[in-house]
């Protein structure tokens, strides 16, 4: 029986992507770990692997096309034996549509007949091969008790056919909603016909969102209307930090290493959750979950959105170790070429927009994350010195945005605290 491929979900928060382009064609051998496409997904394009094998007998979303679901059939694998007039029209190619306005979103193919719904393992959908799903059902396996060897713990035919039949539950639970976060998130405000019709008679060009920016509205929105923010704000004096950094830059030199300031921030902040290890955790869900190392998330701009690096065991790692990764991390970001697991994780996150002139802001958590640190400007100001005198010197303002659930008013202080301490001390960093 022919085999149905399906749109496959490349990153946990996935829920849709473009097929970027086909890398086989209809008559082709396909074997299992075969790169078969490139897909995008909403922070990078990835190579879709076989985890099947046999002839690509029909191809049914054709590349190019946007929004296509994580699940949607995509291709209809032909196994030994079988021909296209096996195939079902269950898959039928996508009917051809008029032409849609210039800011409409193609809709993404559906099929006739869906794919069974996956079954869930602890509320987390089980993703398996259709061949695997049909081969459990034969032998009366329960999919939630298997573990897939497949991308990303996917399912498949191996698996299967290695695993031993168990008695099902007697009650199966409900499978989990999906997440309805998304929708509801771009649907924040007036709708689409209600704005156009409010500037009907201006001239505007209407800019379709891409997965990133879909993504970047969902997920902050619902972060801001689901996590109890309060923040918390120090001036930090910057004048050793500058006059170290330059002494350390001299003599790196010949390494052709040059640290920013935002090296230095890092490494105090991957300290500061050492100092303070009950600040380093996350949300999840019932409980919290607290971290042995600094896992430090960096905010990086990029054309259209954003990315969030994590720079992981931070607090171990060298400033002229850190420098040379986050320059690493930034430069492949901004080509789109970062993996998941490179973006995804950490426990606390930095964004500096003080090299964009910033005085000071308030950033929005970017959850699980328990904390963000929001970095100004380093601007001279006058300051009043422990003898009482007035000086100018260099102040960076921050603010801490905390998510409350996790951390509480003194224990976000102490952090905050930890973090000024380090930056103004910069060679304790160093001990």
């Amino acid at each position: 029986m022919p085999t149905e491929i399906l749109m496959p979900a490349l990153s946990p928060t996935m829920e849709e992507g473009t097929l970027a382009k086909w890398l086989v064609k209809e008559g082709d051998t396909v074997s299992s770990g075969d790169i078969m496409a490139e897909i995008e997904t909403d922070k990078a394009t990835m190579e879709f692997e076989a985890v099947d094998e046999g002839v690509m007998g029909k191809i049914i979303v054709p590349e190019g096309t946007e929004g296509v679901k994580v699940n949607d059939v995509i291709a209809v694998l032909l196994e030994d034996g079988e021909s296209a007039d096996d195939i079902s029209s269950a898959a039928p190619a996508p009917a051809a549509e008029a032409p849609a306005p210039a800011a409409a979103v193609t809709p993404a193919p559906a099929a006739a007949s869906p794919a069974p719904a996956a079954p869930s393992r602890d509320g987390n959908r089980v993703f398996a091969s259709p061949l695997a799903r049909r081969i459990a059902a034969d032998k009366g396996l329960d999919l939630t008790t298997i573990s897939g060897s497949g991308p990303h713990g996917r399912i498949v035919k191996a698996d299967v056919e290695n695993a031993s039949p168990s008695a099902k539950p007697a009650a199966a639970a409900a499978p989990a909603a999906k997440s309805e976060a998304a929708p509801a998130a771009l649907a924040t405000g007036p709708s689409t016909d209600v704005v156009i019709k409010t500037y009907e008679g201006r001239p505007f060009e209407e800019v379709k969102l891409d997965g990133m920016r879909k993504t970047i509205a969902a997920r902050l929105t619902e972060a801001k209307q689901s996590v109890p923010h309060f923040y918390l704000r120090r001036d930090i004096q910057l004048d050793a930090l500058m006059k170290f950094r330059s002494q350390l830059n001299k003599q790196l030199e010949p390494r052709g290493v040059k640290l920013s300031v935002n090296d230095f921030i890092i490494k105090a902040c991957a300290l500061a959750l050492q100092q303070e290890p009950e600040a380093n955790a996350v949300w999840a869900g019932d409980r919290t979950l607290k971290f042995e190392k600094s896992d430090v998330a960096v905010a990086v701009a990029i054309e259209g959105g954003l990315f969030t690096p994590v720079l992981k065991d931070a607090e171990m790692k060298s400033l002229s170790a850190l420098s040379a990764e986050m320059k690493d991390l930034a430069t492949r970001a901004r080509d789109r070429k970062l993996a998941p697991h490179e973006y995804q994780g950490g426990s606390f996150a930095i964004s500096n927009l003080g090299m964009f002139g910033i005085d000071n802001f308030d950033a929005i958590i970017n959850p699980p994350h328990a904390a963000i640190l929001a970095v100004g400007a380093g601007v001279k100001k006058p300051i009043v010195g422990a003898d009482g005198e007035l000086t100018v010197g260099i102040v960076m303002s921050v603010t801490l945005s905390v998510d409350h659930r996790v951390i509480d008013g003194a224990l976000g202080a102490n952090l905050l605290n930890a973090i000024k301490d380090n930056l103004e001390n910069p060679m304790t960093m160093l001990a």
